[in-house]
């Protein structure tokens, strides 16, 4: 199984029968993790709110050989994520692993643009989400004394060499604080918390922004500015 033509997926052979959840799994960089958890013989389940996406991804995951389900869950509601949680612990045992990947945002907005419903939904959509999936699998990953949580930021959240829009920065750079907290707190319990802080890919999501914007926004600019930012000096994370 690959990624592409060209990238061969990684093995991992200690990950074998553990069982992960990846909200925001169903599109973009959580579909990719997906599928290679699935291959490293992990039982996925792939969150998302868009059952179409769900099926399909599921659908390709257990045409593999892969044992996956599919939950239909918002990741901003602490109830569903309580119910997701319950089920999954039924279908596929303890949750070892968590990649609390749903947010994101849907628009470029200046500041003068931006109201304060699109700013609570952004900061809900990224940072809220993180919160309350980690909170649902805490009580059995603190029983069990073993766990893995690996947080989504964002290259928005570390530097502002090219802008996008400030609740999406904002959010993820609480993201990395959550997630540098949380470790320091987790640790005891044996539960390791990490996060990744990626550039800009050219997702379903992003592509969807760039034709809602037109002329106004390049895909090809805002991408070349992003592979900029990588190589600037103050690109490591502090």
């Amino acid at each position: 199984m690959t990624v592409d033509a060209e990238r061969p997926i990684p093995t991992y052979p200690d990950l074998e029968g553990k069982v992960a959840v990846v909200t925001g799994g169903s599109k973009g960089i959580g579909a990719s993790c997906c599928r290679v958890l699935a291959a490293n013989g992990v039982k996925v389940v792939v969150n998302g709110r868009g059952q179409e996406a769900i099926d399909t991804l599921v659908d390709e995951l257990t045409a593999g050989g892969a044992e996956a389900i599919g939950i239909s869950a918002d990741a901003t509601d602490a109830a569903a994520l309580e119910s997701m949680r319950k089920r999954t612990e039924a279908e596929l045992g303890p949750i070892d692993i968590l990649l609390p990947y749903a947010g994101g945002f849907t628009k470029f907005l200046g500041i003068e643009e931006l109201d304060e419903e699109t700013w609570r939904h952004v900061i809900d959509w990224n940072l809220t989400s993180t919160f309350l999936s980690v909170k649902s699998v805490l009580p059995s990953m603190m029983e069990r004394k073993t766990g893995s949580i690996v947080t989504m930021a964002s290259n928005a959240g570390r530097f502002l060499d090219k802008t996008t829009t400030s609740s999406y920065a904002a959010s993820k750079a609480g993201v990395i604080q959550f997630t540098r907290h949380i470790a320091i707190e987790l640790g005891q319990y044996g539960i390791r918390v990490n996060s990744i802080a990626p550039a800009t890919v050219t997702s379903e999501r992003v592509l969807d922004i760039m034709e809602e914007d037109g002329d106004d926004m390049q895909l090809s600019d805002f991408l070349n500015g992003c592979s900029e930012n990588l190589r600037h000096p103050r690109g490591g994370v502090r």
